[in-house]
């Protein structure tokens, strides 16, 4: 059996009012009180859902929330504003019927969060792709747009609404979005130019000042400081938990996601900052000749500034300050303005501009969002406007009247729509109809909007009647036409019952809503509803040479004036609100009440009063008492039957017939009496919510006793399962010992056999080893016999040898001796004549070897650098031995040189060419030694940075580095990438790899460099040549040495041009285009960590600063 929750499952208090017994006004808070302290901010009345404000982030908006309530029956889960939005949605797509959505409280209830939360609801259900995501995106985007432009802080919310809000969503056949569309009412322009004490302006300023980059700021001539601007409150300039910096990203990321051109967005800007300029313009008196006075500005440099944005004259928008000219029919009248008259008309404008500026940001993005089909769509309205505002202290003005009009309108079309609504459903489920009784408030609308005697009808005859016209002549005039209306009450109406009324004022009248009774001051109605601004200003600005202004002010434009009085604010937002209504009735409403459950912004606090004043103005028990007029309750019989067919016996488990059979089994079974409940055609009806509670309390008590019953059974399973799991565990456990039991058995019998085993192997191999000893004594013991034998027998040869060679050797000796004798006696005679020669070639002989043969063991290594000789042993040997130490460094050199390839020997070359160019006349040359020629330092054949530059040349680059390009004006450096071919020199750019100069090597005529250790050389072109047009090129370089060394080397191969010439010197002269400046060293202290520095010292003198190197 499938279980599914329902609103009434783990109810804390009452989910929906409806069902509230007894029903009263403490009750109904009780029960709000006890769900908002369990954190269930929702709470429904039929299908209306009451949302308190929790001031807090709650877990109930997590994508899997979505889910839990998409396709949901709206009272199958607990109360929630998704299963309100669901139900909208479904409604729209499965059954074709066009939706609203009303959004009522008042500021800081959590009405744009409410329809914030629908828009993102309807966004996740809805259909997926890139272009259904795209619109998706944009009509979410435009939320953070209008509350930058349209939003406040006050003092009962820091993000208030201050203008009310109707988006219609087109979706298709589908569900999926199209696009939307957004209209706007009633902006709380006095905003601009005025803020209550604790509250801010429009977010969008701060947002500006804070967020926007300074080049930004420098280009709108602002600055940061709030201070700075007379139209920005301080006292609450800066609102904790709001960062109006990542706001402003937020803001202009969103304008670019809606479609808006940058462009646009910086006329957007332009607007804003031209309003705040607007507000530093101060105005001065200034009497006239004739005795009237005038007025003039102050400070005319925020004057100039904010014309300069905007692009109009000066003088136009001074004057347009200054004067006002009145037309009638041929006639044109031009009055001065005092200093009062002066700061209306700046006031009047700023509103102006920055309430068109408002209505072109909607029109704007209606543009962007709308459907591009034309076919006909769904469409699902989401109305989030002010609730109805009472102010305790009685300030409540022309803002609050109309206001509460638009209230009272939506509660008439409520109680209609509820009504209807209600009539349908019983018409269609074929129950009787029953006159529902109710406060119709169509005559407090009447009182407010009739066209003959209402109250704005008055107030536009008021002013557009000539003569003076001040509020109390208003009042008079209500007084008179409105006096006997029951629902109107001042201090000469009938109904005040005359002078006794000391609580109303003489400058109010009261008017009996359906909220409760509301007092309004007269003070600034009638200047409110003609908002005038004066023609000056408009054609002033249609003058300005900014294309936005153009469209903002077009009645400015002098061949379309018009001398007709244009429509006042009330008129204006009465048509509007026709034209709400009537969009309204074509459409499913769909109502979410939102209430402020403290006035602190905290959360965990509910302040009865207060809530129970939001409770009287919303109309909540009304709305009960309409709902609970007929029947409180009613559910299909699917879902019914599901729900309570435990309850009988003939239902339970399984009902087999149609379901409401089954239904009427089951009531007729609970013996639930007639006169409580009707059957309709697809619903049962229960009349009093007694009934639907005794139907809970009977699923409850039943369902602890199946509870039992199930606790029951199970535990019996549970037992019988673990017995017989025991029982095959002893079993298991049984086989597993006994055969353990034989393994360890038979492991001891194996363990003794082995043991045995290994003691009768071990005497035999004892036995064995005791045989093998023996017999290998006994062969060892004729061996050793054998050996003393065969010594003996030896030694007795020897000894008989040894004297046979004793005897020939004596022998020999005296033969030899006699031989000697005989020969000395016959060649004494011839001896020494020729002995001294003999001994002194000998000698000598004997001298030459022994000082060969220790200049062999004493050799120097193969080093051609090694400078270390043997010393001479003898003086008669000096020449030999310089000339052998002569050809013996030639001989290893030649050696050395024999193990170089082509390309190291063309290097030594080089470092011995820089040798003859170079030693003993530059001070860098040594240092320069130890460093081998790379040549490529940039590796540009390699390098992807300089693919494109090494693409472009024709031969192989002999040497690649960065060299510092000398400028004659100021002796800087500018880095130049160098290119040596055997062709020509190239220089690029470093950066792009441009090429800046290529000059060829024929047109090189010399190298001048210094005797100093800077890397400084100039290359000098031959005069009347194609590359010497601007001049010689003075240029340094870190390997100042290897680059000339190579090009003097590609000058001395090349057989047709002469050899490049290199001048060394402290002083030379460098041609630059049409002069020649003379460069010159100087030694001097060490400045800028030991840098060479390089100074202009004046046309024709450059001075270049080298380092002491002392």
């Amino acid at each position: 059996m499938e279980v599914k929750t329902s609103l009434l499952d783990n109810m804390i208090g009452v989910g929906d009012m409806v069902l509230l017994e007894p029903l009263s006004e403490d009750s109904f808070l009780e029960n709000l009180k006890n769900r908002f302290d369990h954190s269930e901010i929702y709470t429904y009345i039929g299908s209306v859902v009451i949302s308190m404000n929790p001031y807090r982030s709650l877990p109930i908006y997590t994508p899997d929330k979505v889910e839990e309530y998409r396709n949901r029956n709206f009272y199958e889960l607990s109360p929630h504003i998704y299963a309100l939005a669901d139900e909208a949605y479904r409604s729209l797509r499965d059954q074709d019927k066009d939706q609203c959505i009303l959004i009522t409280g008042e500021s800081g209830a959590g009405k744009t969060e409410a329809s914030k939360l629908v828009m993102s609801y309807v966004a996740a259900v809805c259909g997926k792709g890139q272009e259904v995501n795209k619109v998706k995106e944009q009509l979410l985007q435009s939320n953070p747009v209008l509350e930058a432009f349209g939003n406040a802080k006050t003092v009962r919310n820091d993000n208030s609404s201050r203008f009310g809000k109707y988006m219609d969503i087109e979706f298709d056949f589908k569900g999926d979005p199209l696009g939307g569309v957004i209209s706007n009412y009633l902006l709380e322009k006095s905003r601009v130019v005025k803020q209550p004490r604790g509250e801010r302006n429009f977010h969008v300023f701060y947002q500006l000042l804070s967020g926007a980059s300074d080049d930004t700021l420098k280009k709108l001539k602002l600055y940061r400081d709030f201070s700075k601007y007379n139209y920005l409150s301080l006292d609450s300039a800066v609102v904790n938990g709001l960062d109006d910096a990542a706001n402003f990203r937020t803001v202009r990321n969103a304008m670019q996601i809606v479609g808006f051109m940058e462009d646009e967005v910086q006329s957007v800007l332009e607007l804003v900052a031209a309003v705040l300029k607007l507000g530093n313009i101060e105005f001065k008196p200034e009497s006239r000749c004739n005795g009237t006075d005038e007025s003039r500005i102050k400070d005319k440099n925020d004057l100039k500034e904010m014309c300069e944005l905007l692009g109009i004259e000066q003088s136009v928008l001074e004057r347009a300050f200054s004067y006002r000219t009145v037309e009638a029919k041929m006639e044109k009248v031009s009055t001065t303005l005092n200093v009062a008259q002066a700061y209306y008309a700046r006031d009047a404008l700023a509103k102006n501009l920055y309430s068109r500026l408002f209505s072109w940001l909607v029109t704007r993005i209606n543009e962007s969002i709308k459907a591009q089909t034309k076919t006909r769509h769904k469409v699902m309205g989401v109305l989030d406007i002010y609730g109805f505002e009472i102010f305790e202290d009685g300030d409540n003005s022309f803002e609050q009247f109309i206001i509460n009009y638009c209230n009272e309108k939506l509660q008439q079309i409520f109680i209609e729509l509820t009504l209807r609504e209600e009539q349908e459903e019983y018409v269609r489920e074929g129950i009787e109809w029953t006159n529902i009784e109710y406060f119709n408030n169509a005559i407090i609308c009447d009182l407010i909007e009739n066209n003959q005697n209402g109250i704005l009808a008055m107030l536009d005859e008021e002013c557009l009647r000539p003569g003076t016209v001040t509020d109390e002549t208003f009042l008079d005039k209500l007084n008179t036409v409105c006096a006997e209306h029951q629902h109107f009450e001042s201090r000469l109406s009938k109904n005040s019952k005359f002078l006794n009324d000391h609580s109303l004022p003489h400058s109010c009248f009261r008017i009996q809503h359906y909220a409760g009774k509301v007092l309004y001051r007269v003070e600034g109605f009638v200047d409110k509803n003609n908002d005038l601004l004066y023609r000056d200003l408009s054609q002033a600005m249609y003058k300005a040479n900014h294309s936005l202004i153009k469209q903002l002010f077009p009645e400015g434009n002098p061949a379309k004036v018009n001398l007709k009085r244009p429509p006042t604010a009330g008129f204006q937002f009465k048509a509007s609100v026709g034209t709400l209504m009537r969009n309204l009735q074509t459409k499913n409403p769909n109502y979410i009440r939102c209430i402020k459950p403290n006035d602190k912004k905290a959360s965990h606090i509910f302040t009865e009063s207060l809530v129970r004043h939001q409770v009287r103005y919303l109309g909540l028990m009304e709305n009960v008492r309409v709902r609970r007029a007929g029947y409180a309750f009613r559910q299909a019989y699917e879902p019914c039957l599901e729900r309570y067919k435990m309850l009988c016996k003939r239902t339970w488990p399984h009902w087999r017939g149609p379901a409401r059979e089954g239904v009427e089994v089951l009531m007729a079974d609970l013996q639930v009496p007639a006169e409580e409940f009707s059957y309709g055609r697809s619903k049962i009806f229960i009349r009093n919510p007694r009934t639907l509670f005794f139907l809970e309390e009977r699923r409850r008590q039943c369902l602890q006793d199946l509870a039992t019953l199930i606790q029951k059974i199970y535990r019996g399973w549970k037992c019988r399962s673990q017995f017989l799991l025991l029982k095959q565990s002893q079993i298991v456990v049984a086989a597993w010992y006994r055969r353990y039991a034989q393994q360890k058995k038979y492991q001891r019998i194996k363990s003794a056999t082995t043991v045995v085993q290994s003691y009768t192997r071990g005497w035999q191999a004892r036995k064995l080893l005791r045989e093998l000893k023996y017999q290998k004594r006994c062969e060892e013991a004729a061996t050793t016999i054998a050996a003393y034998w065969h010594g003996t027998q030896a030694r007795r040869e020897l000894r008989r040898l040894k004297e046979e060679a004793r005897r020939k050797h004596a022998v020999a000796v005296i033969w030899a001796y006699w031989q000697g004798l005989k020969v000395r006696r016959e060649y004494r005679k011839y001896f020494r004549a020729n002995a001294g020669k003999k001994i002194y070639d000998f000698t000598i002989q004997r001298i030459l070897q022994k000082y060969f043969l220790g200049l062999k063991s004493t050799m120097p290594s193969m080093s051609p650098i090694d400078k270390n000789w043997p010393a001479r042993p003898y003086l008669f040997l000096d020449g030999t031995h310089t000339e052998l130490r002569r050809i013996f460094h030639l001989w290893r050199c030649k050696k050395y040189r024999s193990q170089f390839t082509e390309e190291k020997k063309a290097v030594y070359e080089e470092k011995l060419e820089a040798s003859e160019i170079f030693k003993d006349k530059k001070a860098l040359y040594p240092s320069s030694v130890s460093q081998p020629f790379k040549g490529d330092y940039l590796e540009i054949s390699k390098n992807p940075k300089y693919q494109k530059l090494s693409s472009a040349m024709d031969e192989k680059v002999l040497l690649a580095d960065v060299v510092n390009k000398i400028n004659r004006a100021n002796g800087k450096g500018t880095a130049r990438i160098f290119l040596l071919t055997k062709k020509s020199v190239v220089l690029a750019d470093q950066k792009t790899g441009q090429v800046k100069a290529s000059v060829p090597l024929p047109d090189l005529t010399s190298v001048s460099v210094s005797t100093q250790s800077d890397g400084f050389f100039a290359l000098k072109l031959k005069e009347g040549s194609a590359s010497a047009v601007k001049g010689d090129f003075l240029l340094s370089s870190e390997h100042l040495i290897e680059i000339i060394t190579k090009l003097h080397r590609i000058g001395a191969t090349a057989a047709d041009r002469e050899q490049l010439n290199v001048d060394i010197s402290d002083e030379f002269l460098v041609q630059f285009k049409q002069d020649k400046v003379c460069v010159k060293f100087i030694q001097g202290a060490p400045k800028n960590g030991n840098s060479v520095s390089c100074k202009r010292k004046n046309n024709r003198l450059l001075e270049v600063s080298v380092p002491s190197t002392a």
